[in-house]
């Protein structure tokens, strides 16, 4: 007996060591992410608060929403921005139904380039949208030079249609994974009661899909009504409110009121996000694991129906970014329709610099942040399930936030001289974490559906021959991981080398990136050497999406 109690009592301390040291290791994991969340993302949206009730004379209180409310600009630019959203919203929704629907439920023919144009809106910041349609329809474009119609596309209806361009793929995609969440054996029961295909659609297809129909609704109304790049370059005298923030701080510097506009603009993200985060739960929260995907099945007439709609509207998109190419290679648009190279020499607005600095911002955003993320994802999944709630919460605020929001909060938070965050002010370093901090929620969301679908069995059996965290980490977690991993690196990668709005606030005369230069070479009218520029930063993006798929691709093989 003596001897049982003996050995046990020389075990209890060796087995709570290793114990004690995993969870450290845990809790490690999760806090340092949390940390640079508390810093970068909680921390920058609290001064914006504050900020918005320091008046001009240095007092507290609600002065500048007084002002605001009194200013007519900004209420008609609220009331705009409102307008705007919600007729893109509609169209969006409506075109983009119709594409999902043709993919995924027709035959129709020409899907591949369907794909390839619901990718290039992805691959360039949002303002070429914008610059491809100022170059067919603009006072210099094509049409006016061919027909000398004279087009006013500058303005509400010029905003409308880049805004559909560049919010349509998100659309897409999200109805598309709706429409696959459907049961096929319901169309296989209404067959049997003798039920036509239009029946089927109005009693199976479309309920099915009211919340992927109400979730693509707000992800567009979002994207619509953060988004300042097409604002900036077509919109005219059409203001909204992303571009009445741009004009507040950077034209007038008048912060005060630049925050007040921030926030109002911040709400109905909010409220969108909020509305849209419940959608997806119940749309994709709900799917059978048992259910059966539907095909589709051939049928002359729909088929023909959905290729010429489809691929005419995504035709349109494929134009106007193939001209935005085009023209980059002209020599006096469209005046001189001469092939040649020179705007390719770009010696205004830093010349090649900001891509360079793009480039490696985008590669430290991406590789930072996925280990962050990474370590983030795997301790909330072993932590107590009520931290891990907390922490869960955390991780996916930022996906609220307007990237305009978030740059105008990094000023408040890191230009404050006599703090230690003043060494970040104006650096690059700066740039890359509001690139992380904006995509943030998405990474994360992304890297925890790959780490729950590691089997636990796997795990257990890590443990079982003595393993702590670290060998589960890298035994069990890592290899079965590594395709999430790299999708998710490519991800905040490629959002980094196009983001305009969240680092627009952020560069300086030294520090800047290529999406602003694009913007700085339309605003002095070298448009060419924007559509270069523009060209330049749409073949990196491709470049490194086709390396994520070779990548991923490979992984896959090798697993075999």
């Amino acid at each position: 007996m003596s001897t049982l109690h003996a050995g046990a009592a020389a075990a209890a301390p060796a087995g709570r060591a290793p114990w004690s040291g995993d969870r450290l290791l845990l809790w490690t994991c999760v806090a340092i992410p949390l940390a640079g969340l508390a810093l970068f993302f909680l921390y920058p949206l609290a001064t914006v608060a504050w900020r918005s009730l320091v008046e001009k004379d240095g007092s507290i209180g609600l002065g500048n929403y007084a002002e605001v409310f009194a200013t007519r600009g900004i209420l008609t630019a609220t009331a705009n921005s409102l307008v705007m959203s919600a007729a893109t919203t509609a169209v969006s929704i409506s075109l983009g139904f119709a594409i999902a629907y043709g993919l995924d439920r027709s035959c129709m023919r020409g899907k591949a380039i369907v794909r390839l144009a619901l990718v290039l809106p992805l691959l360039a910041p949002s303002l070429v949208q914008g610059l491809g349609l100022i170059f067919i329809l603009g006072r210099n474009g094509l049409v006016h030079r061919w027909t000398g119609w004279e087009v006013d596309i500058y303005g509400f209806w010029g905003l409308l249609i880049s805004n559909v361009f560049y919010a349509l793929p998100q659309a897409v995609l999200i109805l598309q994974a709706a429409l696959r969440n459907t049961d096929a054996r319901y169309y296989d029961a209404a067959e049997v009661m003798g039920a036509s295909s239009a029946r089927q659609f109005f009693d199976i297809t479309l309920p099915n899909c009211k919340f992927g129909l109400l979730s693509a609704a707000f992800v567009v109304f979002v994207i619509t009504i953060t988004d300042f790049g097409n604002a900036a370059v077509i919109g005219g005298n059409y203001r909204v409110l992303a571009t009445e923030i741009y004009s507040q701080v950077s034209g007038q510097m008048n912060f005060g009121m630049g925050s007040v506009v921030g926030i109002l603009l911040l709400l109905p993200s909010l409220i969108s996000v909020q509305i849209e985060r419940v959608a997806s739960q119940r749309q994709f929260g709900s799917a059978s694991p048992s259910g059966l995907r539907v095909a589709p099945q051939p049928a002359r007439a729909r088929d023909a129906a959905f290729g010429v709609g489809v691929l005419l509207a995504c035709g349109m998109i494929i134009l106007t970014v193939a001209t935005v190419v085009f023209a980059s290679f002209m020599r006096l648009w469209p005046y001189r329709m001469e092939w040649t190279l020179k705007h390719y020499d770009i010696t205004v607005s830093g010349g090649y610099t900001p891509l360079w600095t793009s480039l490696y911002l985008s590669l430290a955003a991406a590789g930072g942040g996925v280990l962050l993320l990474f370590f983030l994802c795997f301790g909330v999944c072993r932590i107590g399930r009520g931290w891990a709630k907390i922490v869960y919460l955390l991780s996916v605020l930022p996906v609220g936030v307007p990237g305009l929001v978030l740059g105008l909060s990094y000023i408040f938070a890191f230009n404050a001289p006599g703090t230690p965050l003043y060494a970040l002010y104006g650096s690059a370093a700066l740039i890359a974490l509001c690139n992380f901090y904006h995509y943030h929620t998405q990474g994360f969301l992304t890297m925890m559906t790959g780490m729950r679908a590691v089997p636990q069995a796997l795990e257990e059996a890590v443990s079982c021959l003595g393993g702590g965290t670290a060998q589960v980490l890298r035994d069990a977690v890592l290899p079965l991981i590594a395709p999430t991993v790299l999708g998710v690196f490519f991800f905040l990668f490629m959002r980094s080398m196009v983001t305009l709005s969240a680092v627009i606030f952020l560069v300086t005369p030294t520090v800047s990136v290529a999406p602003v230069s694009v913007l700085r070479l339309d605003e002095a009218g070298f448009v060419s050497q924007a559509a270069a520029y523009s060209t330049l930063i749409m073949l990196v993006v491709g470049g490194s999406l086709l390396a994520m798929r070779a990548l991923i691709a490979g992984a896959a093989r090798r697993r075999r």
